[in-house]
């Protein structure tokens, strides 16, 4: 079983930045990830990193303003925000899996809780 708490949401001002931040307990993953889910849309991917390459992936909207990391000593993934617009508010969550993982919901079998990540215009 591996377990993620989430921290870093918050509100901000267009334009601004936040870093979240997401530590996994339990098991070794190989594939952490970020989604987000709008009020009134389906969670979709944000971004997502593999353990020991380091491969990244970033849906088109955030790329050049987003950037995935992982520290794999604290098993923590992190999303740094940059010039965050009001879409961009949603609960953003952390995802792992133990595999190496594709881009949609159904490759991850672990979630954070979610955290509120708002934006003001």
């Amino acid at each position: 079983q591996v377990q993620l708490v989430e921290s870093g949401g918050g509100l901000v001002q267009a334009g601004g930045s936040l870093r979240l931040s997401c530590a996994a307990s339990g098991r070794t993953t190989l594939s952490m990830g970020w989604f987000r889910q709008a009020p009134g849309k389906e969670r979709e991917f944000v971004a997502a990193i593999r353990r020991n390459i380091d491969t990244t992936y970033y849906t088109d909207s955030v790329k050049g303003r987003f950037t995935i990391s992982r520290d794999n000593a604290k098993n923590t993934v992190y999303l740094q925000m940059e010039n965050l617009k009001p879409e961009d508010t949603a609960v953003y969550y952390c995802a792992a899996d133990q595999k190496y993982s594709g881009l949609q919901l159904d490759d991850y079998n672990y979630w954070g809780q979610g955290t509120q990540v708002t934006i003001s215009s």
